[in-house]
């Protein structure tokens, strides 16, 4: 499509005149108990505050609304479990049912508003029934990953505080059933603060101890609550400002970092995206293929869909294995989706498993008009793939847990702009994105820099951490005045897209010359054999940092890794030049990757440069990084 068409830059134009004037209309689309006095005051909070005086509640605006407004038999969940073999399908009017018996339950079980309450739960439709209750009574919901090891549990216990945690007896992996109330158990031993009560859903794959007098069963809660509920069931108004969520980040050492999230600020701008960025309209069928434990699952399979008044897909299974490299196009053409929203490695996995995408001509995906792919950097050859395969737009977005929506994307809704591989396109309305040097001064189009955002920053993002606004003035404002630091790295080209290369830590030194290692990537994946790769810097005592490439081989490869590292070295050399230093490519089963599907690139690096490393909490298999160490040491290296 060609760049005049779209409505893309009148739009954007029209937030840089009247700020105020674009978010007050973007909230006109809500349902507000009492209209906020202004869209910002730029006088409250650490660098302001959206909608000031507006009084609201995010349940009434998900769910309430549509079943006011006649649509409670529409679809607002599908649950789709091959894991468990469960389907199931949740309409506004039961969603609404559901979630006022369980704000029933919660009240019973002493929660109030501005209560904190943690989820530690699978992918099943009670955990978005127990976001949405907790959002209904006005309580604070902290979602923590289904099956984290207990002492990170312990550590989100003991800084939010919770009066009650909603867990589940297990959650189920390809091959295994991972029990989860052990885990609960013995966080709460390890925690300081000790939860008032815990409100356990029962799986048949495995049944859980119950310990007398603090754990409660959801299923004969709930069904007493049905019968002899005692609480009203009306939404309680919140502040716009008031706490939604706590969501804290993964990878933390110490004091876990709890992204906070507002509920007035949070409707405006989910609403608006929906429409605007994915060019989704009521009714339709919505998937976002991540986890509620992440943010994607907060915002686009939970909140956004459901405000905007959508389907959405809760999918608990895997891109393959569930049962093969087709799962996903089954769900697409099953449930009807139009449009999808993973991360990019879902997309490397299918594309090693199934590299012709023979899979996808058993199913009908006349439906599906557009994929989104976000969560790491997607890197050309991947996006290619998926839209030679799939014969539609596919569209790479960039954005962060402390912002909630995207940065920058192609807004779909506002007219497609053309896509350039390797680059998440344009600022949306709201972000004031600028590439710096460390002087704070903006870098000339094309160079390598520091991302950050002009303040303040639209709503929905972050206004702090909770409880400790010192540590985000410290952690996100301190280095670059004035401006919002995304610590990633990037440049902007002549055309304003933005292409983000890595975090700035992904930024090697290699004998003076600054060099991005996603750029390294972006070469190495391009051949023909490769199905996903990493490069990190490792430590050179004559250059302080060489780059080391890790090559995950497609299925049915058959020559010699070492043939292979030999061409990938050779094709860094051509495409990079010699600048680039490199020299070493090692060919790996797989790669160590968090349960949302991220590379733990740091602490490969570690164990490649010979320091001590932890094993990070979000690890979906521990294995994976005793296969690195033996791959390095057969190179001769990691200590």
């Amino acid at each position: 499509m060609d760049a005049r068409s779209s409505r893309y830059h009148d739009v954007y134009a029209r937030w840089q005149r009247d700020p105020e004037g674009f978010w007050t209309e973007a909230a006109a689309e809500l349902d507000w108990f009492e209209k906020p006095k202004a869209a910002f005051d730029p006088k409250a909070g650490i660098y302001g505050r959206w909608f000031p005086g507006g009084v609201c509640n995010t349940c009434f605006n998900a769910v309430d609304r549509h079943v006011a407004a006649g649509r409670g038999e529409q679809a607002a969940i599908v649950y789709d479990s091959p894991l468990a073999g469960v389907k199931q399908t949740i309409s506004y009017h039961r969603l609404m049912t559901e979630t006022q018996v369980l704000a029933s339950v919660l009240r019973d079980l002493g929660v109030g508003k501005g209560d904190r309450v943690i989820l530690y739960m699978p992918m099943v439709p009670e955990a978005v029934v127990a976001m949405l209750a907790c959002a209904r009574i006005g309580a604070i919901h902290s979602v923590v990953f289904g099956g984290f090891a207990a002492r990170e549990l312990a550590t989100r216990i003991d800084d939010a505080k919770p009066t009650l945690i909603l867990s589940a007896s297990c959650g189920i992996e390809p091959g295994r059933v991972v029990a989860y109330k052990p885990l609960l158990d013995e966080a709460i031993a390890l925690s300081a603060h000790k939860p008032g009560a815990c409100l356990i859903l029962q799986r048949p794959q495995a049944e859980a101890a119950m310990v007398a007098g603090r754990d409660h069963d959801w299923a004969t809660m709930r069904d007493h609550a049905l019968v002899h509920a005692r609480w009203v069931y009306d939404c309680v108004p919140v502040a716009a400002t008031d706490p939604l969520y706590i969501l804290y980040t993964s990878g933390t050492t110490g004091r876990p970092k709890g992204v906070l999230r507002d509920n007035g600020g949070h409707m405006v701008a989910l609403k608006w995206s929906m429409k605007y960025l994915y060019g989704i309209e009521p009714g339709e069928v919505w998937w976002t293929a991540s986890d509620i434990g992440w943010v994607v699952g907060h915002s686009y399979i939970v909140y956004a869909p459901l405000i905007h008044g959508c389907t959405s897909v809760l999918y608990e299974g895997k891109p393959v294995g569930t049962p093969d490299a087709g799962a996903f196009w089954r769900v697409i053409a099953e449930h009807g989706a139009v449009a999808m929203f993973t991360a990019p490695t879902a997309f490397r996995a299918i594309k090693k498993e199934d590299p012709q995408g023979k899979l996808l001509k058993q199913h009908d995906l006349s439906k599906f008009r557009t994929l989104f792919l976000a969560g790491e950097r997607a890197d050309p050859p991947t996006l290619a793939w998926a839209e030679q395969t799939l014969k539609v737009p596919v569209i790479d977005h960039w954005w962060q847990t402390e912002t909630g929506w995207c940065i920058a994307g192609n807004p779909v809704g506002l007219g497609k702009l053309p896509v350039k591989h390797g680059s998440s396109a344009v600022a949306m309305p709201g972000y004031d994105v600028r590439v710096v040097d460390e002087a704070c001064k903006d870098v000339p189009a094309s160079a390598m820099g520091s991302i950050v955002v002009k303040l303040p920053l639209p709503p929905a993002c972050l206004p702090t951490l909770w409880q400790a606004d010192a540590r985000f003035e410290e952690s996100y404002l301190a280095e670059f005045p004035g401006y919002y630091k995304t610590a990633d790295a990037g440049f902007k080209d002549d055309d304003g897209y933005i292409f983000v290369m890595g975090r700035t830590d992904d930024i090697i030194n290699v004998a003076g010359h600054r060099l991005s290692t996603g750029g390294m990537e972006e070469v190495l994946a391009a051949h023909q054999d490769v199905a996903e790769c990493a490069v990190l810097g490792i430590k050179d005592e004559l250059k302080g940092e060489v780059p080391c490439g890790f090559l995950v081989l497609k299925s049915g490869v058959n020559r010699p890794p070492t043939e292979i590292e030999k061409e990938c070295v050779a094709l860094v050399r051509e495409k990079i030049g010699p600048v680039a230093a490199f020299k070493l490519a090692i060919t790996v089963g797989r790669l160590p990757k968090t349960r949302s599907g991220k590379i733990l690139r740091g602490t490969i690096k570690k164990i490649a440069d010979g320091e001590s490393w932890t094993m990070p909490a979000t690890i979906e298999d521990p294995k994976a990084l005793d296969e690195i160490g033996a791959a390095l040491k057969d190179k001769g290296l990691g200590g």
